[in-house]
């Protein structure tokens, strides 16, 4: 055999030789001593790397020749079968001849890495993803279309066990990955006070001893005078006041019950709505930024500005189909000019109340979570008295005063996560759009400030403008 193919290759190569001079040579009859054989059907046979395939021929072989060894190995079982054994990655040529030398036929067999059974693990891992799975030389390409980035992550990362360092990635995300955050600020401050105290003014003289004096609000010659005189003292600062006089010989005797009770409510709502693709930081800032001074050096001073108000930051992740995961910082802070620095020649540098929350939470379309919560609750109780005078019982009132307040502060920030996708421009309306400018005439003989609503009529943004303010504007929820 191995002798027939060494002179099989010294006659190809006589052949070779002779081709040149064939061409030069005056005699055309040398140009047919080298004749291109194709019989039978080229075709292609997948082997996968260091697995074996068993072929069959329909025509009997004495022969058998690989053209690369090193991509694929070759033996023969029978005259009719073949044995193919993939080594390396690479596309060779497997022949096949007759026992009269003649070709039978060319197979070009392809030898790639195995993907089977990761095809099989890719389907168990990630069902229902529109993942094709192919390979190129020695390395693995992905193409198609998946849900969500994470999903993508975890096929990358499954082909890089079978293929490390040699895998393509030509997938794209799909579905909704936008996500529009709407965060609730709530907070309610409560605050009552209330306060009862009596003042005694005393002017006269008992047992010839001479008397002058008051106590509490009375305490003090201008308030003693005042108050016998029949008027309250003008240091009184209490919402009710009530004076009582009356004489006991020589002896004038003034008493001035004062009462206070405050009840104050403040409410604080603020809505910050904020869309971001998903990965992206998105940031919003209702409010504004406060000067506040630096100290440099050489006595220098810089100006670097503080902002207040309504914050927002977040980064959205489209975790899985309807599922977010939300890095979420947000804060609301406004200025405290009663806790302000006095520097000197006029400079004065007010504070900052501030509540802020940072922290991360996953749900799913739609869902909202109370995120922060914020209850304070503060009491003071105060009482004054003369000594030993105020123990006595009831006439001890007299000479008593007692004040309480109470400062309640409830705070909670709820988020609303939802997957939004992009709508047509005429279908947004905006506040805005309902008023119009007035006219002179509206404005100076009718005092109106607008001439009118200018509401759409038509189309979708008509039916959104028949919705009231408080209704959804500028998206849509999928």
């Amino acid at each position: 055999m191995k002798i027939d193919r060494f002179l099989k290759a010294a006659l190809l190569g006589l052949t070779l030789t002779a081709i040149p001079m064939a061409i030069t040579g005056s005699s055309p009859a040398f140009a047919d001593t080298l004749r291109i054989v194709k019989r039978g059907t080229n075709a292609t046979l997948d082997v996968p790397m260091n697995r074996a395939v068993v072929v069959e021929s329909d025509i009997p072989f004495a022969e058998l020749s690989i053209a690369n060894p090193g991509i694929a190995d070759i033996s023969s079982l029978s005259d009719r079968t073949i044995y193919v054994l993939g080594k390396s990655p690479g596309l060779t040529t497997l022949t096949l001849l007759d026992a009269n030398g003649q070709l039978i036929t060319n197979v070009d067999v392809r030898v790639a890495a195995d993907v089977s059974e990761f095809k099989e693990r890719l389907r168990q891992i990630l069902p229902g993803e529109n993942i094709e799975v192919r390979t190129a030389n020695d390395g693995i390409v992905l193409s198609g279309i998946v849900s969500s980035i994470q999903r993508l992550q975890r096929a990358l990362d499954l082909a890089e066990r079978y293929a490390p360092e040699r895998v393509s990635n030509l997938m794209s995300v799909g579905g909704i990955q936008q996500v529009m955050l709407k965060v609730r600020f709530a907070e309610m401050q409560r605050n009552v006070s209330k306060s009862l105290s009596s003042s005694l003014a005393l002017n006269g003289s008992i047992g010839g001893t001479g008397i002058n004096g008051g106590t509490g609000t009375t305490n003090g010659s201008g308030g003693v005078t005042t108050s016998l005189g029949g008027n309250i003292p003008g240091n009184n600062q209490n919402a009710g006041a009530v004076l009582f006089g009356f004489n006991a010989g020589s002896t004038q005797v003034g008493i001035l019950l004062e009462a206070l009770e405050q009840k104050g409510v403040v409410r604080f709502l603020a809505e910050p709505n904020l869309v971001a693709l998903s990965g992206q930081e998105a940031k919003f800032l209702a409010g504004g930024e406060y000067p506040v001074p630096v100290a440099q050096s050489s006595d220098q001073i810089s100006v670097e500005f503080k902002p207040f108000g309504v914050e927002l930051s977040f980064i959205p992740r489209v975790v899985d189909k309807d599922i977010i995961n939300l890095e979420l910082k947000a804060a609301v802070s406004a200025i405290d000019p009663s806790n302000s620095i006095a520097l000197g020649n006029g400079v004065e540098i007010s504070a900052f109340t501030r509540r802020e929350t940072s922290t991360t939470v996953e749900m799913r379309d739609g869902e909202s979570f109370a995120i922060a919560g914020l209850l304070t609750d503060e009491f003071t109780d105060n009482s004054s008295q003369l000594p030993w005078i105020g123990d006595v019982p009831i006439l001890g009132a007299l000479f008593r005063s007692a004040a309480y307040s109470r400062n309640q502060t409830e705070l909670v920030i709820i988020i609303t996560a939802h997957l939004v996708t992009p709508t047509r421009g005429d279908a947004l309306a905006l506040p805005t759009d309902r008023i119009k400018p007035p006219t002179e005439k509206d404005l100076f003989l009718y005092g109106r400030t607008s001439e009118g609503a200018r509401t759409p009529n038509k189309g979708a943004a008509g039916e959104v403008a028949k919705q009231d303010f408080g209704g959804s504007y500028g998206y849509v929820l999928d």
